[in-house]
């Protein structure tokens, strides 16, 4: 037996990063050593292409759960095989990921491993050269993506040719021309450099954004400073 009645979300965590304060849609995890230390390994140049995969993935799931976190839930009273009763709750609707590629399928083994039989969505955004803009190059979704809470999977925000995230809003725009709701997405990524952010969620301020770091900066290249290296090419 379930009712409708609605739980209240969790609250933004706090952040100690130099982008203060943090846009009221951005989440980040709690910043302990242990994370410090996981994002220590999968930062070293030293660090060998095994370890990176298996610290990296750590990571991911730790993002895969907080961003679990954010999805609304509904009041649900089960019996127990002692036959009693517990009130608890479960999901409010569907969900599905959405990684964006290529670096993003890296994120879908993190979330398969969270999500049992989790429908899975491809979208693939490049810089045009003729006009420096992100164009869309190819997508893929469940046709029943308007109805679903997606998760959209990309390691880095605010890097590389298509600086200052400007693939990830463009991947908003595109799964919103396909009926998602703004406020129905929920983005996941390992670090985010506050120029990102900002341009991010002063475009699209109703998706909520998980990530594990915010890092310094961008440099003269548009590479986020300190950061990791190119996440795609060390997995």
């Amino acid at each position: 037996m379930a009712t409708s009645s609605p739980v209240p979300p969790p609250q933004p965590a706090t952040n100690k990063s130099q982008m203060n304060p943090l846009p009221p849609s951005v989440f980040t995890l709690p910043q302990t050593a242990q994370l410090e230390a996981l994002y220590t390994i999968i930062r070293s140049k030293e660090t060998s292409r095994g370890d990176f995969l298996f610290y990296s993935d750590r990571i991911i799931r730790l993002l895969v759960e907080e961003g679990l976190n954010h999805l609304p839930v509904v009041k649900k009273v089960v019996e127990t095989p002692t036959g009693a009763t517990y009130e608890g709750v479960g999901f409010e609707g569907k969900i599905c990921g959405v990684s964006i590629l290529r670096a993003g399928e890296a994120m879908e083994a993190g979330l398969r491993e969270v999500c049992r039989s989790v429908r899975i969505g491809k979208i693939l955004i490049q810089r045009d050269e003729e006009t420096a803009l992100p164009k869309l190059f190819y997508s893929k979704f469940p046709q029943d993506i308007a109805s679903r809470y997606v998760l959209l999977l990309d390691p880095m925000l605010g890097k590389g040719r298509v600086p200052t995230g400007g693939s990830a809003i463009k991947a908003i725009e595109v799964l919103m021309e396909n009926g998602v709701p703004e406020e129905r997405i929920i983005f996941i990524n390992l670090i985010s450099a506050p120029e990102g952010l900002r341009n991010f969620c002063g475009k699209y301020p109703l998706v909520k954004v998980i990530t594990g770091w915010i890092d310094q900066g961008l440099n003269e290249k548009a590479y986020i400073i300190p950061g990791l290296g190119d996440f795609g090419e060390r997995r």
